[in-house]
C-alpha cells in the first residue's frame, strides 16, 4: 500500500506540493507566533529582572493593563520608609501608548528620578549623563542602536512634544526610554505615580517586609518583583487569548487545504478508484490509502514548515533585533495540528472515495 500512495502523490506533484505548503503554512503561524510571542515576553521579563528591588507597590489594576495608569499618590513614599525592613523606596511613572515606529506598535516610557533609581538599580549612564530638564530624555542601547539616533538628536513623545536625547544607559531595565519624574508628571500633568519600587534592607526576607507592608497599608497591590517576572506573559493583555486563536486558525488553514485537495483528487481518480474496487479493493483499504497520502503530505509539512520558519526567525531577528524563543510544547502542538489537520481534512475525501460504485463508474467512464 506505501508504494502506492507515494505513486499517487508522485501523479500530481503540483497538488501535492499546494497541499504541503497549506500544512506547512500551519506550521510557521503557530511555531513563529508562538516563538515571537515568548521572545517578548522574555525580553520584558529580563529587562524587569534588571530591577534589584524585590517588591513593587501599586493600586489595584496599576500594572495590569497596557494604559498609562497613574494611581498611587507619592505621599505613599514616606509612609513606606517607616515599615521596618525597607530599606530603600523610588517612585516611578510609566506611561504606555500605541506607537507604529514600535517594533510591538507600543511605545513605553518610564518617569523616574535618575540618581535614586541607578543607585538602587545597579544603572549606570555608558555615554552623556542623566536627564535633568523636562525636555530631556536617556535611552538604552539597543532603542539608540534600533533607532539609528545619538546623543544630542531630538526625539518626538507624547503627540509632538520635542525632547533631546542627553544620554545613554546600561544595562536595559524596564522601558527603555526614560526621563525624570517631574519631566512626566508635567508631561502628563499628574502628581502621582505608576509604582513605587522598594528595596528591602539585608537580612529580611522581602515577602515578609511584603506583609508587614500589606498589614500596614491595606488595600494596594503589593508584589513580589520575582512574581513579575515568571507571569511576564499574563501581564500583556490578550496575548494567551491571541495565541489560541492563532492556533485555531493553524488547524483550520491545514485542514481546509488537504480536505479541497484531497477531494478534487478524488474527483479526478475515480476511474482507478473503481479499478482497485473492482479487483477487490475494501472499503478500509481505499480510506488507508488515501488517509496515507494524507499523512505523507502532513510529514512533509511539518519539515517544510519548520525549515521556513526557523530561517524566517534567523533572518527577521537579525534584521529588526527581535528575539524568538521557540517551546517544545509550541513544537509538539504544530505537529499535531500538521498531522491531525491532515487526516481530518482527508477523511471525508476518503469517504466518498470508498463509496464509489466501480459498476457506475466503468460504465460512465
Amino acid at each position: 500500500m506505501l508504494e502506492l500512495v507515494f505513486a499517487n502523490l508522485k501523479v500530481r506533484p503540483f497538488r501535492t506540493i499546494i497541499s504541503v505548503i497549506g500544512v506547512a503554512l500551519g506550521v510557521v503561524l503557530v511555531v513563529m507566533f508562538t516563538g515571537l510571542a515568548r521572545g517578548m515576553t522574555k525580553d520584558l521579563a529580563k529587562r524587569a529582572s534588571n530591577w534589584k528591588a524585590e517588591i513593587v507597590f501599586t493600586r489595584p489594576g496599576g500594572m495590569d493593563t497596557m494604559s498609562s495608569n497613574a494611581a498611587v499618590d507619592l505621599r505613599y513614599v514616606p509612609r513606606l520608609m517607616e515599615i521596618e525592613g525597607v530599606a530603600a523606596t523610588v517612585p516611578m511613572y510609566r506611561y504606555i501608548a500605541s506607537d507604529s515606529k514600535g517594533n510591538w506598535g507600543i511605545r513605553q516610557i518610564d518617569g523616574v528620578e535618575w540618581e535614586p533609581f541607578a543607585t538602587m538599580n545597579d544603572m549606570q549612564i555608558v555615554e552623556g549623563r542623566p536627564p535633568v530638564a523636562n525636555d530631556e530624555i536617556v535611552l538604552d542601547q539597543r532603542q539608540l542602536a534600533d533607532e539609528n539616533l545619538k546623543i544630542g538628536d531630538p526625539y518626538e513623545l507624547f503627540g509632538n512634544k520635542p525632547y533631546k536625547i542627553v544620554g545613554v544607559f546600561s544595562p536595559p531595565s524596564g522601558a527603555r526610554i526614560k526621563m525624570s519624574l517631574k519631566a512626566m508628571q508635567a508631561a502628563l500633568e499628574s502628581d502621582k505615580c505608576t509604582f513605587i519600587l522598594v528595596k528591602v534592607k539585608d537580612g529580611y526576607e522581602p515577602a515578609a517586609v511584603q506583609a508587614k507592608i500589606n498589614e500596614a497599608l491595606p488595600g494596594n497591590k503589593i508584589s513580589l518583583t520575582s512574581d513579575i517576572i515568571t507571569d511576564a506573559q499574563d501581564r500583556i493583555p490578550g496575548l494567551n487569548t491571541f495565541l489560541r486563536v492563532l492556533v485555531a486558525l493553524g488547524a483550520f488553514v491545514s485542514t481546509v487545504f488537504v480536505l479541497l485537495s484531497m477531494y478534487t483528487t478524488i474527483t479526478e481518480r475515480r476511474k482507478e478508484i473503481g479499478i482497485l474496487k473492482s479487483l477487490g479493493a475494501s472499503h478500509s483499504f481505499i480510506i488507508r490509502t488515501i488517509e496515507g497520502e494524507a499523512f505523507i503530505i502532513g510529514i512533509l509539512g511539518i519539515v517544510f514548515g519548520f525549515a521556513t520558519a526557523l530561517v524566517s526567525s534567523f533572518l527577521i531577528g537579525a534584521r529588526y533585533d527581535l528575539t524568538f524563543e521557540f517551546s517544545t510544547g509550541w513544537v509538539i502542538t504544530a505537529i499535531a495540528i500538521a498531522i491531525g489537520g491532515s487526516l481530518v481534512g482527508a477523511l471525508y475525501p476518503a469517504w466518498r472515495a470508498a463509496r464509489i460504485d466501480p459498476v457506475e463508474v466503468m460504465v460512465n467512464e
